[in-house]
């Protein structure tokens, strides 16, 4: 059970949160909870989770995977952050975390309260509709605040006209 949501309180903003994998829906995803933050005067939180178990080395190797791993994670939600910024005008909260995408997304929903929203995309790839969709479809992951889940087929100006 997650704790209440504190986004309509006063003093809070309802946040809408997008999870930044580098995959090319993700962008969809984004451009998708920034129009919805900023058209309902809210917040975008920018997750990104490195995955867990790739640092199991002699200590010295382990801290600098470490360190390259944290050093690309900044990299590429800098350029997510960015593109909202310019785009959308609005200035994105920025998370990155180490372990499993799942669990990590569950630990930021309970750490920030004012998270009301979490807004993924599917991929049309023959592989699937990605990860964290395809575990909300077989319901081994399950979140506990809505996720509005997008088709990577929309254009921004679709999104736009959505929002």
């Amino acid at each position: 059970m997650v704790s209440k949501r504190l986004s309509r309180l006063e003093g809070h903003r309802r946040k809408f949160m997008a999870v930044i994998d580098n995959t090319p829906e993700c962008e969809r995803a984004v451009h998708y909870a920034g129009r919805r933050a900023k058209n309902s005067t809210g917040g975008l939180v920018l997750l990104f989770v490195i995955p867990e178990g790739d640092f199991q080395q002699w200590l010295g190797v382990e801290e600098i995977m470490r360190a390259e791993a944290r050093e690309e994670a900044e990299s590429i939600v800098a350029k997510a952050a960015q593109k909202v910024r310019e785009s959308i005008g609005i200035e994105p909260e920025i998370v990155i975390r180490e372990g499993s995408a799942t669990e990590e997304i569950n630990r930021l929903i309970e750490d920030d309260r004012d998270i009301a929203i979490l807004v993924l995309a599917a991929s049309s790839a023959k592989e699937g509709p990605g990860p964290l969709v395809a575990s909300i479809a077989g319901r081994s992951a399950t979140f506990p605040i809505p996720v509005t889940v997008l088709p990577d087929t929309l254009t921004d100006e679709e999104i736009d006209a959505l929002c």
